[in-house]
C-alpha cells in the first residue's frame, strides 16, 4: 500500500536545506483540473472506473503529467466536497459499479436504471438513493460470498484503519441515517454526547448497516489505490485537495470535539470564514467550527499528522485549502448573518509544520494562498518550502503584471473551481460582482497581456499559464474545452446547483488533444 513516503522528499534534512530544493526537482509539468464527479460515464456521475482510466490515458497522450481533483470525502448537504462527513473516509458516490460486477458483487442488469440519469450534469437527488441501494446490495453479497483473497484484503484494511477512523465513521454514518440525516448535535443526547452504553447498544442494533459501511469504504479504497497505481504507470501525478477545516456535522467533530472550539452543547462561539474579497462583498461565511490550537499543541499535533499521513497515501501532491488560516484565521461570531464581522486570531504557524515534518518528512504540499495574504503568511510558506498559487484571472488585470515574474516554486492556474470559466470571466456572463467598466478594463488587459483575441481568449490564457516559469501550469478542463459560464463548477457563497457539471463523452477530440500536446512540447512541459 502507498505510504507517506511517496510524498516525502526526505526525512532528515533541515528546513533550511528543504527550501533550496526546487519544487518537483526542477521539472516543468502541465496539469488539468477536473473532479472525478465531472468525468463522463454511464451511471449518472463520474467515478473511479473505466472513465477515470480512459481520462488518464488521454492525459498521458496530451503530455499532461498532473491531474488535480477536489477533496474525495463523503458529501452531505449541498453536495460540497469541502464540507465532508469525514476527513478520512471516501465518497461512496465515486465508487465505480462496473468493477463490482467484475467482482461478482452486482449483476450488469442491476446497473441499468442508472443509465437513465442525465449525462451532462449530476442529479444528486435521484443518484444518491439509487447508488446507495446498489452499494448496500454489493456489500451484502461481499459479506456472504467474498473469496478468501478479497476477504484477506478487507481484513487488512480493517486492521489498518478501524481504530484510527473507520469504526467511528461507520457508527456515525448509521446513526446519522437513524436520526433522519440530522446533524449530530441534534441527535438524542446519549448519542450526541457518546454515552458508552448507548454506543455499544447502537453497534449491536445497527451491526449490519455498520458492516455495509465498512465494506463500502474498503471498496472505495481498493478502487482508489488501483487508479493511483494506473496513473503512476502512465506518468500522471494525482493532485489532491484538503480543506483546512472540518465540518461540524462530521465524524471527526463528533468523535474528537475536544480539538475544536465547542462548548458542552457542541455549540461554537465562533465559526470560520473570510472577510470581504473578490468573490463576495459580504465575505464568505463557511460556518465550520474553529480549531482549539492549544489542544493541538498539547497533543503534538497528532491529529494533523495522521490527517496528512492519510492525504499522502491518497495523492502525489496535496493542495491545502485556505493555507493562510495556519498563520491567522478569521473568526466570525456564531449566528452572524455575514462574514463582514469578525477578527483575525493567531494560528499554529511553524509549530504545526515542524511537527508534521518531524513525523512524515517534507511533504509535497501546495498552499492555497489566495485572498488576504500578508507578508507573515508568505514568510510561513517560504520557511517550509511550500509552493503557492498564481491565478491568472486575478492577475492579468493588474497594471504591473508580468508573466515572467511568476515564481518557479508555484502552480500557475488560468482559474480554479471557484472561478467562472475563463470564457465566462472574460465575457462577464456569470454571477459577476464586477461593474461593466471593470469587466471591460479586464478584457482589455487580458487581450494585451496574452496577445490574443476574443474568440481564442480561453486558449490564449492557457498558453500564457504554460509559458510561465511556474513548476506546474494548470487549467480547468472547461478552459481547454472553451466552455462558458454554463460549465462553472461552483459559485462561492451559494449552495444551489454547484458541483454538478460533467464533461461530454466526446468533448476531448483528437484535434484538441494534439493541440494540447503541441503546446506542452512547445513550453517544455510535455
Amino acid at each position: 500500500m502507498t505510504t507517506a513516503a511517496n510524498l516525502s522528499d526526505g526525512q532528515s534534512e533541515a528546513t533550511s536545506n528543504v527550501e533550496k530544493r526546487p519544487f518537483l526537482e526542477g521539472r516543468r509539468m502541465a496539469g488539468v483540473g477536473m473532479h472525478l464527479t465531472s468525468l463522463p460515464g454511464e451511471h449518472g456521475i463520474g467515478d473511479m472506473a473505466d472513465s477515470a482510466t480512459r481520462f488518464i490515458d488521454q492525459l498521458a497522450e496530451m503530455g499532461i503529467g498532473v491531474w488535480q481533483m477536489l477533496p474525495l470525502g463523503p458529501t452531505a448537504y449541498g453536495d460540497s466536497p469541502y464540507q465532508p462527513l469525514s476527513a478520512f473516509a471516501g465518497n461512496a458516490n465515486l465508487v465505480g459499479l462496473r468493477p463490482l460486477v467484475e467482482l461478482g458483487l452486482l449483476s450488469a442488469d442491476e446497473l441499468a436504471p442508472l443509465t437513465e440519469l442525465p449525462t451532462g450534469w449530476v442529479d444528486y437527488g435521484r443518484l444518491i438513493p439509487m447508488k446507495r441501494a446498489l452499494l448496500a446490495r454489493a456489500a451484502a453479497v461481499f459479506e456472504a460470498r467474498a473469496d478468501s483473497a478479497l476477504r484477506a484484503e478487507y481484513e487488512a484494511f480493517l486492521h489498518a484503519n478501524g481504530p484510527q477512523w473507520l469504526d467511528d465513521y461507520a457508527l456515525f454514518r448509521v446513526l446519522k441515517t437513524a436520526h433522519g440525516e440530522r446533524a449530530w448535535p441534534e441527535w438524542a443526547p446519549e448519542y450526541a454526547h457518546r454515552d458508552p452504553g448507548a454506543l455499544a447498544r447502537a453497534r449491536e442494533q445497527h451491526r449490519e448497516a455498520i458492516q455495509r459501511t465498512r465494506i463500502t469504504q474498503f471498496l472505495f479504497r481498493r478502487q482508489w489505490l488501483a487508479l493511483r497505481a494506473y496513473a503512476a504507470e502512465r506518468g500522471v501525478l494525482l493532485f489532491g485537495d484538503m480543506p483546512i477545516y472540518i465540518a461540524l456535522d462530521s465524524a471527526d467533530a463528533w468523535s474528537n470535539r475536544e480539538m475544536l472550539m465547542l462548548d458542552t452543547s457542541a455549540r461554537p462561539s465562533h465559526v470560520a470564514g473570510v472577510p470581504p474579497d473578490y468573490f463576495s462583498e459580504d465575505g464568505q461565511l463557511w460556518g465550520n467550527p474553529l480549531y482549539d490550537w492549544n489542544h493541538h499543541r498539547r497533543t503534538g499535533f497528532d491529529w494533523w499528522v495522521e490527517r496528512l499521513r492519510h492525504a499522502a497515501a491518497e495523492a502525489d501532491l496535496v493542495r491545502i485549502d485556505h493555507f493562510r488560516g495556519f498563520e491567522a484565521f478569521w473568526a466570525v461570531p456564531h449566528g452572524a448573518a455575514h462574514a463582514r464581522v469578525g477578527e483575525w486570531l493567531p494560528g499554529p504557524c511553524d509549530a504545526l509544520f515542524e511537527a508534521v515534518e518531524g513525523a512524515l518528512g517534507k511533504l509535497r504540499i501546495v498552499a492555497e494562498d489566495l485572498g488576504v495574504i500578508t507578508p507573515e503568511v508568505d514568510a510561513l510558506r517560504e520557511r517550509h518550502g511550500i509552493p503557492g498559487m498564481v491565478v491568472l484571472q486575478f492577475e492579468v488585470g493588474e497594471p504591473d503584471f508580468d508573466i515572467g515574474r511568476v515564481p518557479e516554486n508555484a502552480v500557475c492556474y488560468t482559474g480554479t473551481h471557484d472561478n467562472d470559466t475563463t470564457l465566462g470571466w472574460f465575457r462577464g456572463t456569470g454571477d459577476d460582482t464586477r461593474s461593466a467598466e471593470e469587466i471591460e478594463s479586464t478584457r482589455e488587459r487580458a487581450l494585451a497581456v496574452t496577445g490574443g483575441n476574443e474568440a481564442t481568449i480561453h486558449w490564449d490564457m492557457v498558453r500564457l499559464a504554460f509559458s510561465s516559469p511556474a513548476a506546474i501550469a494548470l487549467a480547468p478542463m472547461q478552459d481547454l474545452l472553451g466552455l462558458g459560464s454554463e460549465a462553472r463548477v461552483n459559485r462561492p457563497g451559494t449552495t444551489q446547483d454547484n458541483w454538478r457539471w460533467r464533461m461530454a463523452p466526446d468533448a476531448l477530440t483528437p484535434e484538441l488533444m494534439r493541440r494540447v500536446a503541441d503546446l506542452a512540447r512547445l513550453t517544455e512541459r510535455h
